[in-house]
């Protein structure tokens, strides 16, 4: 790349392409940070020109699988923001414990860090065979290493003492076996989840739930677009349920956010 950089008409038009050829809608992501990713792999990837690169995003669909894994990247570990968690554990599941079913939604999943870190608080609960967990995600290859149930070794330090911290009392290793650079998490866990892709820009709702958790990735999308999708929350959460989102998002701008109160200290709501 011959310091040239990508600016906001090219951006427009790569995002256009993206939704004609794959039906991938990123039009109302926050677009400072769209435009940083999509400079970031144009200057990692060394195109000669944006024609070029454009080209290949729109008629390499192994190239296009890339340029999705970096697009919508997601920084994600298990049991993240440990006091969450532990409001999670004292407040929320308790009081869901009394339905005959739980059904909980883990929008932009990622990874699937946060699904294993939810099953394993359920399971300490004693109601993760009462449980299902949707995890769902854009990016399809993302949700392949979720299946998998895998993580590299050396996170399962820092798993593990946020783990503790978020009121956990088990020997955290006792939920996987470690072999050789990678920690495999308990097949007890992961058969009450359910993987799979779900846009949330343009995918409606599928079930009715009682928890509803999407986190950390709602400060990537403009006010409008988080405006619909809460909307797809609200209409996919049922009374008395809960809806939790990352330490920088928010509700109160919302038009509706009258119809939820939040718990204390943690950015979790409860639909009255």
């Amino acid at each position: 790349m011959i310091g040239d950089t990508i600016d906001n008409e090219q951006v427009e038009l790569l995002l256009n392409d993206v939704l004609e050829v794959y039906g991938y809608d990123f039009l109302e992501y926050s677009h400072a940070s769209i435009k940083r990713r999509i400079s970031r792999l144009y200057a990692l990837d060394n195109f000669v020109s944006f024609a070029e690169f454009r080209y290949t995003v729109k008629s390499d669909k192994k190239y296009f699988k890339r340029f999705l894994e970096e697009i919508t990247v997601n920084v994600t570990e298990m049991f993240r923001d440990p006091s969450f968690y532990k409001a999670l554990r004292n407040d929320v599941l308790p009081a869901l414990g009394t339905y005959p079913f739980i059904r909980i939604w883990v929008a932009g999943c990622s990874t699937g860090e946060e699904a294993f870190s939810l099953a394993i608080l359920l399971k300490e609960l004693n109601l993760l065979n009462k449980s299902l967990i949707y995890a769902t995600d854009i990016n399809p290859s993302v949700l392949e290493k979720a299946k998998k149930g895998m993580f590299p070794i050396n996170y399962l330090k820092g798993y593990s003492e946020n783990y503790l911290q978020s009121g956990g009392t088990k020997d955290f290793s006792s939920y996987y076996t470690a072999n050789y650079s990678l920690a495999k998490f308990d097949e007890t866990l992961s058969s009450k989840m359910i993987f799979s892709t779900h846009n949330l820009v343009s995918d409606r709702s599928f079930n009715e739930f009682q928890l509803i958790l999407c986190r950390n990735v709602l400060i990537y999308f403009d006010k409008d677009l988080q405006h619909k999708v809460f909307q797809l929350f609200d209409s996919s959460l049922e009374k008395l349920g809960y809806l939790a989102l990352g330490s920088k998002e928010s509700l109160d701008f919302w038009p509706k956010a009258k119809g939820y109160k939040r718990i204390r200290t943690e950015k979790i709501w409860r639909k009255l």
